[in-house]
């Protein structure tokens, strides 16, 4: 198990290299860079920026240096805990980073939990009392959030909330705590915005999850070797919970690797919705406004979550399955 961990973390250590070369040339593969695009704003204002002031600006943020240059300069950057800096938040990249990352996170977790423990549990109780009231409201349910976009469910929820009781729960804090410091009181009116979002974004890979376990189970409890642990006397708990549930786990387990990836760049226009400090919005205005470093911090660090979450998949799987370790 321990040499199987290491050749994954190795692939992933790989893997990361590659995404970080492949990330920076697209994000450099759009005409011009960050100043033509800034210059090209200033224009539809009407304001006039001399070919002097524009070298002087290109020289400064280092964009008049071949792309590999540039690459290595941020790669050896990131090695050492700099990320580079922001041309449009005219800020370093990690001050931008850590004050949405935790919020991102704290977010994603919750999601994540909502989305698989009320997944678990309904996807059992569906395929263990098939056919009955329960499993056909699972099933509506399940299809409901499968074809409810989330950021039309962020809305009605909003909505509902304000109409019934006046209170806009948009964003993750009251307007008196958005610039206060961190407090009891501030941590307490956070969990009651968190609420909201952690449905919201949890929604519809709990329907996801739901489905696939439901199909899973359905097929595992019918085959042979669970009739012939039943007809041996071994209790039916004892034999669910060792046999069909591990088996009908595996499809469950191994979408982790794609899950924290895409809670954190899926859910963009449902951050954008619901006025979430997340890192969503913020890499769709560095990609719009050609902030390279920016949006390749934010892409390597959605790499960083993928592959992550691979990982945990694999070592589950392989926990679940010996089969795999094997290879």
């Amino acid at each position: 198990m321990l040499g199987y961990i290491l050749r994954r973390v190795l692939q992933m250590l790989i893997t990361l290299f590659v995404i970080s070369v492949i990330s920076f040339v697209i994000i450099q593969l759009p005409p011009g860079d960050y100043l033509t695009s800034y210059i090209a704003s200033l224009a539809a204002t009407g304001e006039t920026v001399d070919q002097a002031t524009i070298e002087a600006l290109r020289k400064q943020y280092g964009l008049d240096l071949p792309i590999y240059v540039q690459y290595f300069k941020w790669l050896w950057g990131i090695l050492h805990g700099d990320f580079g800096y922001s041309f449009s938040w005219n800020r370093p990249v990690s001050e931008l980073l850590w004050g949405r990352l935790g919020l991102s996170v704290l977010v994603s977790t919750v999601a994540v939990i909502f989305s698989w423990v009320s997944g678990f549990l309904i996807g059992m109780y569906s395929a263990t009392h098939q056919y009955s009231i329960g499993d056909y409201l699972a099933t509506f349910l399940g299809y409901i959030g499968l074809a409810t976009p989330n950021f039309l469910l962020a809305l009605v929820l909003l909505w509902l909330v304000y109409s019934t009781t006046g209170v806009n729960l948009g964003g993750l804090f009251s307007p008196q705590y958005l610039d206060a410091p961190w407090s009891f009181a501030k941590f307490v009116d956070m969990l009651k915005h968190l609420w909201l979002p952690m449905i919201v974004v949890g929604t519809a890979g709990m329907a996801g999850l739901i489905r696939t376990l439901r199909a899973n189970l359905l097929d595992e409890l019918h085959k042979p070797y669970v009739e012939a642990a039943l007809s041996k006397g071994l209790p039916e708990n004892k034999v669910f919970w060792k046999y069909p549930l591990r088996i009908a786990m595996i499809p469950f387990i191994s979408t982790v690797g794609w899950s924290l990836p895409g809670i954190f760049s899926g859910e963009t226009i449902t951050a954008i919705v619901l006025n979430l400090p997340t890192v969503g919005p913020l890499l769709l205005g560095a990609l719009q406004s050609q902030d390279m470093y920016l949006a390749g911090s934010l892409v390597m660090f959605l790499s960083f979550f993928t592959v992550i979450g691979t990982l945990i998949s694999d070592i589950l799987l392989a926990w679940v399955d010996p089969r795999i370790r094997f290879e």
